[in-house]
């Protein structure tokens, strides 16, 4: 797994400093952003992001005998849906190649 983790915040800084865009704008439209494919989520609607990929919903099959790792108690699971990303051939593309994902540096 990749060890190196940017955050919301480092994107608004990024977006920033490659915009003259207001740094409380952008954070404003990044959260708008992120609120719209929640709440696309939420009505069930496929969000697709040309080049770079698709948000969707899946549904999980609830199953009768499960196990609660922590406690080890048997437990039962309604099915419930769960959000997939599928990456668009852009972004595979962009990615293919890197095979060392623990030791880049930001």
């Amino acid at each position: 797994m990749a060890q190196n983790k940017i955050t919301k915040v480092d994107l608004v800084e990024s977006v920033y400093l490659d915009t003259s865009v207001e740094k409380k704008v952008v954070q404003e439209v990044f959260d708008s952003l992120l609120d719209r494919i929640k709440g696309s989520l939420k009505n069930a609607s496929v969000i697709e992001l040309r080049g770079f990929g698709t948000f969707e919903l899946r549904l999980r099959k609830g199953r009768k005998k499960a196990r609660n790792p922590r406690t080890g108690e048997s437990v039962s699971v309604e099915p419930h849906s769960v959000v997939a990303f599928r990456a668009g051939k852009e972004l595979r593309s962009a990615v293919w190649g890197i095979t060392d994902i623990g030791s880049k540096k930001n």
